[in-house]
């Protein structure tokens, strides 16, 4: 199977095998471009400003339709971490709330939380049923990312969404590892977040945020700044000002207009494929390499099953450290950390990449493992 993308669209070393989608894709050779135009932008006064928020308002509404959204519950934040934190600051914590999260899930969506003092209780959200025997009237929120970094699992976040109904609860979701491969459906959430520097083809300092006006339409963040009140005027700061009416409130100064220029030529490039083709594509190389993986006797964390799971592959391994640099070593980039190797895969791969990292990874577990 070809690639999906064109592979020369990217700054992908000479003789390498890029399969590192889940911690940092390569960079678009079209983004170029937008650094060129900031660049000009930037230095054109009062007008290239008025050139750098069309710039953002065109990404916000591409960042929309990947959340399957109106462009008015679209903001942007400077990572998923700073946005799960806005919300945590926001709410009105009572003595006795709980939080459900994974034992696994990701330091971005569960450190806000713990840093907060709020108590977490645990559930495997790979279990739906697991999650709504634990759930108490006194669960305020489930976090969950919508794929696991750690294994790739793919939570059903419909189920979890009623599961957190039966007694009022908040539903936030981390989307970093399923935007840009999969389709989303972003409005099963009350808030939802998402990193761009990995399948969004964008880069660092630029996350999306979503708020779902309808079903929580009076949330206000606990802060603000001149970018997120309504009016520009001369304040009255003798009262609280008010906030801009959409989720544009999330973001509270001056935005990343860099990695906005970048964001949008990013989702201007996604939007010629599609997520469900896309989707397609990555699980037709995913599929097959975990089925080569099982014949070889190494037993992945990800499920078979590519309807519950993303578009990685993650092997648990205590010598993982030394495996990926000797994949490294072979011409194939993937992923360590927190001992599993993981392999992912995005548009711009195809046959030849899944069978090269699966070759490497065999051959150094074996290595490894003598």
């Amino acid at each position: 199977m070809d690639p999906l993308f064109d592979p020369a669209d990217f700054r992908i070393p000479p003789g390498v095998t890029h399969v590192c989608a889940a911690g940092e894709t390569p960079f678009l050779r079209r983004h170029d471009a937008a650094f060129a135009a900031y660049a000009e932008d930037k230095s054109a006064g009062a007008p290239g400003r008025t050139r750098q928020e069309a710039r953002m308002e065109s990404a916000r509404a591409r960042s929309a339709a990947l959340f399957g959204v109106a462009p008015g519950d679209i903001g942007f934040v400077s990572s998923v971490a700073e946005g799960m934190s806005m919300v945590v600051e926001s709410l009105d914590w009572r003595e006795g709330d709980e939080v459900l999260v994974d034992p696994d899930e990701y330091p971005s969506v569960a450190a806000p939380l713990a840093q907060r003092g709020v108590t977490l209780r645990f559930a495997p959200m790979l279990d739906p049923e697991a999650v709504a025997a634990a759930i108490t009237p006194h669960t305020r929120m489930i976090a969950v990312s919508a794929v696991s970094f750690l294994t790739a699992a793919r939570y059903d976040l419909p189920a979890l969404r009623g599961v957190a109904d039966r007694v009022g609860a908040l539903l936030a979701v981390d989307f970093t590892q399923g935007a840009g491969w999969m389709p989303i459906e972003a409005s099963l959430a009350d808030f939802a977040f998402a990193a761009t520097y990995k399948w969004v083809l964008g880069c660092t300092g630029v996350g999306i945020g979503f708020w779902n006006r309808a079903r929580q339409p009076g949330w206000a963040p606990g802060t603000a700044g001149w970018h997120s009140i309504a009016s520009m005027g001369r304040p009255d700061w003798s009262r609280r000002p008010e906030l801009l009416p959409d989720a544009g409130r999330f973001t509270r100064g001056n935005p990343a207009h860099l990695g906005l220029y970048v964001l949008d030529g990013a989702l201007d490039y996604l939007a010629g494929f599609g997520a469900a083709a896309i989707e397609r594509h990555v699980q037709a190389l995913t599929v097959p390499m975990l089925a080569r993986l099982a014949d070889a006797g190494i037993p992945s964390t990800t499920p078979a099953d590519p309807h519950r799971h993303g578009a990685s592959v993650c092997v648990q391994s205590p010598h993982a450290a030394a495996i990926v640099a000797g994949m490294e070593r072979r011409g194939v980039l993937a992923w360590n950390g927190r001992g599993r190797i993981r392999v992912s895969f995005h548009g711009y791969n195809g046959s030849a990449d899944m069978e090269s990292a699966t070759d490497a990874l065999i051959a150094e577990w074996r290595a490894a493992t003598a």
